[in-house]
């Protein structure tokens, strides 16, 4: 098989993050900036953006047969993982699922809100805006998501201080798919 070279893909990401359920851009507009009205541009990263499909099939047996007849997709987690380059108190809200924020005269805090396994979590959606096949715009929203995974933040003399999260996918519907990809094709 040749090798399209227009196909290969390299460069940044920017990452959107909304409430869970905004409205999504049209295809037709995935090579414009989301509405900042709903959609928050969460700023530089670090180190890229990983994108994560992990399916599990489980194996069907039968005593009949000694080769297996066949599977079925069982288990799918989609995940994104990225170093938030900007450790601001806003972006604190988001990798942190939740949070309430406050100022003052020359301050501003942040504090975690109370959960336990029986708070419904609040969900959000996230956007990532690349690039495609023959440098055009490729567009990837996780419709309902959580930062499921511990979240670093180092402080050294010789390195930048990050965010490293890493947010999952969750089922949204029968009827509207847990996640969505769309390329640009002019």
């Amino acid at each position: 098989m040749p090798v399209t070279t227009t196909n290969l893909i390299m460069g940044p990401a920017t990452l959107y993050i909304a409430n869970f359920g905004a409205a999504e851009p049209l295809d037709t507009d995935v090579n414009n900036t989301p509405p900042a009205s709903a959609w928050t541009d969460l700023g530089g990263t670090q180190d890229g953006l990983k994108l994560t499909v992990d399916q599990t099939y489980t194996e069907l047996e039968v005593d009949q047969i000694v080769d297996v007849p066949g599977a079925r997709l069982t288990k799918r987690l989609m995940t994104v993982e990225t170093n938030l380059a900007e450790p601001t108190l806003e972006n604190l809200k988001y990798v942190l699922n939740d949070g309430v924020a406050s100022s003052g005269a020359g301050f501003k805090a942040f504090d975690p809100v109370y959960a336990s396994s029986a708070t419904q979590p609040t969900y959000r959606a996230l956007m990532a805006d690349g690039y495609g096949p023959d440098q055009r715009r490729r567009r990837v929203i996780l419709r309902k998501i959580l930062s499921n995974d511990k979240v670093e933040s180092t402080y050294k003399k010789d390195g930048q201080t990050f965010f490293t999260v890493k947010w999952a996918g969750f089922y949204v519907s029968s009827s509207i798919a847990p996640f969505h990809f769309v390329d640009a094709t002019s």
